[in-house]
């Protein structure tokens, strides 16, 4: 239990900033002493900087906890859409995984049920969660640290890029505007997609309901660069009907 109030501690000095020890005792449920605790701990651990009655996040930590907050965002859709997925996998073949948190919980859902493959990527989570998993050979690209979504970006990752050819690419979206540009709101993230796309006959995009229809600022691609498009059932009706209208392939998650 308290391992679980740490996290929630966190999770709540990162929504709400800078906030006194008599607030987060309130919040936690928890007594003054037993707050304080918790924060010496956290600051022993270099999580938080505590200030005279209070705490805040240091911000390597917020960086983070940023990461672990969004990977959390329609969640549940995004479990649905990695199963959906899962089968297009071809067993044997060299694959790359991108930074999207869609796309992560693919890689989770293939270190439950492993096949040989060999994958790259530019995402550190992605590969701490398939390193050691049996069949899977993780190659990580090198390049500069995006703290945002702990991914790898920059003229070393896309040279390393240019080198290579991907069976599949399975390539996440901050943004699916309504002209099918694909977007992202990082130039130097826009720039490696752009690239990876390139060095694929067979690119699957995975995008939650919640990405489409939105803009963001540096252009990625276009959806006709795509194989197919997977999204969850809340996609809005007439979105799909007009992508399928277009010659888009679309897979959508079941209703629960």
């Amino acid at each position: 239990m308290a391992g679980d109030r740490l996290t929630r501690i966190r999770r709540y000095l990162y929504f709400n900033g800078m906030t006194g020890v008599h607030e987060l005792a309130e919040q936690m449920e928890a007594s003054l002493a037993t707050v304080r605790r918790d924060l010496q701990r956290l600051e022993e651990q270099g999580v938080i900087v505590r200030t005279h009655g209070g705490a805040a996040l240091a911000d390597a930590v917020e960086r983070e906890v940023a990461f672990e907050a969004r990977e959390h965002q329609q969640l549940d859709n995004k479990r649905a859409i990695a199963d959906l997925v899962f089968p297009h996998i071809r067993r044997g073949s060299a694959v790359f995984l991108d930074a999207g948190t869609t796309v992560l919980q693919l890689a989770r859902r293939l270190r439950l049920d492993p096949m040989p493959l060999t994958v790259f990527t530019n995402n550190m989570t992605v590969a701490d969660t398939l390193s050691g998993t049996d069949g899977v050979d993780v190659n990580l690209l090198g390049g500069r640290v995006r703290h945002f979504n702990r991914c790898l970006v920059g003229l070393l990752a896309e040279q390393a890029i240019e080198g290579l050819w991907f069976d599949q690419v399975f390539l996440g979206a901050s943004a699916v505007q309504p002209d099918d540009t694909i977007s992202t709101p990082d130039s130097g993230e826009a720039s490696l997609n752009a690239v990876m796309m390139r060095r694929t006959d067979d690119c699957l995009l995975l995008a939650d309901s919640s990405k489409f229809g939105r803009h963001s600022t540096f252009r990625v691609g276009r959806l006709d660069q795509i194989s197919r498009i997977f999204t969850d059932h809340e996609l809005e009706e007439d979105v799909g009907r007009s992508l399928r209208e277009r010659g888009h392939q679309l897979f959508l998650t079941r209703k629960p």
